[in-house]
């Protein structure tokens, strides 16, 4: 379900989808994925409604996605034996970041 939240980054109020919610000391936090921005955000529970009638009906404009399958890879590079292997990464280098919005554009 789409609800309304502000956002203290944007200070607005935005649609949003609710991901996960904690309990801290000064009440609830919300983690958001707002629709028409494609950005995530934590929220405090007292700055969240439901969305009303025809705007529940608007098409989001962003969506959640992800490359199937694809893994980050990475060069090691071992001096002692000279030599370079492509191999898994803990996560995107910035070179390939960048060429792969080099790519979508």
């Amino acid at each position: 379900q789409v609800y309304v939240v502000f956002s203290e980054e944007l200070n607005c109020w935005c649609r949003a989808l609710v991901e996960s919610v904690w309990c801290q000391a000064d009440g609830h936090q919300l983690r958001c994925f707002l629709v028409d921005y494609a950005k995530c955000c934590s929220v405090a529970s007292e700055n969240i409604r439901v969305l009303a009638g025809a705007f529940a009906k608007i098409p989001h404009r962003a969506k959640k996605c992800r490359l199937h399958c694809t893994k980050p890879l990475t060069l090691h590079i071992d001096y002692c034996e000279n030599t370079a292997k492509i191999g898994p990464a803990k996560r995107w280098d910035t070179a390939a970041i960048q060429h792969f919005r080099k790519l979508l554009e």
